[in-house]
């Protein structure tokens, strides 16, 4: 079989130079990239033998999307350090700077014995025992970039090399939405920003792909200091095309459209979908006092101020743009407009991954006006026969509890008292009749008039 050694330079390393040929890159949220390059090396039948010089390489990942190619080996050697350059210039001389001054270096010239321990010999024929100074290492002996030496089999000539491999910490994305709140309905804008950390590539399709992919090898970060600014990727000249999307296995891609340049320290941001339209509904919660599994305990008499926290839900019925649409993981912000018609940030909260004609509810804060306050009446406890011979006892605990609810808005309000707990438990009595949300939650819902305040006095009992 032929056997081709070819030197290649793969442009998507820091500092390499360009090579012709097309990168695509699929990126994730937790830094992982997908890399898929394509040479126009051509591959003859058999053993091919391939050095590249990239960022980033994984060996282990390494593979070739041509079914008809095989990876059959793979050196990869990292940028040369100075430890490394010495090694390598082992029974040669070299000149050490000694020290720097504004007229020029003192140098001194030694050969290199060994690096480790450090052996150097001076002119005279006596050694050094550590280093003579900042070596001065010929360019035969350094490696700027990493270089990774591939063996290749293909079954068949190719007209070029098809190569893929994992970057594990070279990039990253986030998907953030801004949500502008109009009366009754809302104006949704989504934008995904691509943060490199290592990764550069130059005219490259880009995918990026939400969803919760397992990890089984360990992450392996560059610690690279991000600076930039934030550019945005948009075709205004051109017209706005969105980028198209399509479900993958367990995941969602999004191809953005046209080639987008990467660099370290610039993040990159792109639409996502063009601005739509949905209705909004918020609410006004008060959590419980029951924890969720264990002992209901006695608390304190008096009074204490519980939040009250603050929900939107926007509706994103199926057949509607919004709706239609898979939202990735991300963060989501609140805006309304003040009476000069300045949009505010008045909330902001995390989404997870929202499938198509799911509501997309999110917590944005506490409210300011509207307050309450709890206490804790009446507490009792009582031993229960265990159920059969041999089981340990039960108790029974039965606590009362009084909210206080002021709403200092000039609108009237809803808010809601919840409650949830595992296991065996009941409201016994209450002031506002309890709703049964589930198996394990109860609402309680406050009407609250405009400057306003109302009372709610409910009993639970509770097994343990």
């Amino acid at each position: 079989m032929a056997q081709i050694t070819t030197f290649l330079v793969l442009a998507i390393a820091a500092g390499a130079m360009p090579l012709a040929g097309q990168t695509s890159l699929s990126i994730y949220s937790d830094g992982r990239v997908v890399v898929r390059r394509t040479l126009p090396q051509a591959l003859q039948k058999g053993r091919n033998t391939l050095t590249l010089k990239l960022e980033g390489l994984d060996g282990a990942t390494l593979f070739s999307p041509d079914s008809g190619v095989a990876v059959v080996s793979a050196v990869v050697r990292p940028p040369t350090d100075q430890d490394a350059a010495l090694a390598a210039a082992a029974g040669q001389t070299l000149s050490f700077i000694r020290a720097r001054a504004a007229g020029g270096a003192d140098t001194v010239r030694a050969t290199v014995v060994r690096s480790d321990p450090p052996q150097y010999r001076l002119p005279d024929g006596r050694y050094v025992l550590s280093l003579p100074g900042e070596p001065i290492v010929p360019p035969e002996l350094v490696r700027t970039t990493p270089e990774a030496t591939l063996g290749l089999e293909a079954a068949q000539p190719r007209p070029r090399t098809d190569l893929a491999y994992v970057a594990d910490g070279a990039a990253r994305w986030e998907a953030v939405y801004q949500v502008v709140l109009l009366a009754t309905r809302c104006q949704v804008s989504g934008t995904a920003t691509i943060i490199s950390e290592s990764l550069r590539a130059d005219s490259a399709e880009v995918q990026l792909v939400a969803g919760s992919i397992n990890r089984a090898r360990a992450a392996v970060r560059p610690q690279i200091q991000l600076l930039g600014v934030t550019k945005l990727a948009s075709a205004a000249a051109e017209g706005y095309v969105a980028p198209s999307e399509e479900s993958v296995g367990e995941t969602h891609v999004y191809l953005l459209t046209g080639k987008l340049s990467i660099e370290p320290g610039t993040p990159t941001t792109t639409a996502l979908f063009p601005r739509s339209g949905a209705a909004y509904t918020q609410e006004f919660v008060v959590p419980g006092a029951l924890p969720w599994r264990g002992f209901v305990g006695q608390t304190p008499g008096e009074d204490n101020r519980v939040p009250v926290q603050v929900w939107y839900t926007l509706k994103r019925g199926r057949g509607t743009p919004f709706g239609d649409r898979p939202l990735p993981r991300g963060t989501v912000q609140l805006y309304q407009a003040d009476s000069a018609g300045r949009l505010q940030l008045v909330g902001e909260a995390t989404s997870g991954h929202t499938a198509p004609g799911r509501d997309l509810r999110v917590q944005s804060g506490d409210a300011f006006d509207i307050t309450a306050e709890r206490v804790q009446t009446d507490y009792a406890q009582e031993q229960l026969a265990p159920p059969k011979r041999g089981m340990a006892p039960r108790q029974r605990m039965t606590a009362s509890y009084k909210v206080t609810i002021s709403n200092a808005k000039s609108a009237p309000v809803t808010v809601d008292v919840r409650e949830a707990r595992y296991g065996v438990w009941r409201v016994t009595e209450s002031s506002v009749p309890a709703e049964k949300l589930s198996a394990t939650e109860m609402r309680f819902r406050i009407p609250l008039p405009a400057s306003g305040e109302a009372t709610l006095t409910y009993t639970v009992q509770a097994e343990s």
